[in-house]
């Protein structure tokens, strides 16, 4: 059954992303590597109150090969006037500095594609 690793909830067969934080749900054989990791192994990178934001620099530092944590309050269920949650993007301690270097070079391509 597939489990969320940071929610430990179980999810029917079919289901790839947990419905409270959207992290990527695991097979419950593997859900002991991610138990044996502790929260001093993970650094905050990068903060935002936009989850597609964060989902791209997910995406593209997954695609460098760095191993990415994104932890959400957002709350899907309840509507609320604005959006006061804010969205986490973390990495290893041993990515820091990739992770900020990609991120900042993301962010300099915006930069400059906005001022054309």
């Amino acid at each position: 059954m597939p489990v969320c690793p940071n929610c430990n909830y179980e999810y029917v067969e079919g289901i790839a992303i947990c419905p409270d934080c959207n992290s990527p749900l695991v097979e419950e054989n593997d859900l002991q590597k991610f138990e044996e990791l502790s929260e001093a192994d993970w650094v905050l990178v990068y903060t935002s109150g936009d989850e597609l934001e964060i989902s791209m620099l997910k995406d593209v530092l997954k695609s460098a090969g760095l191993e990415v944590n994104v932890l959400s309050q957002k709350d899907h269920i309840l509507p609320v006037p604005g959006d006061l949650s804010v969205v986490k993007l973390l990495v290893r301690k041993s990515d820091v500095n990739s992770a900020l270097n990609y991120i900042q070079d993301v962010k300099n391509r915006e930069s400059e594609s906005s001022d054309e």
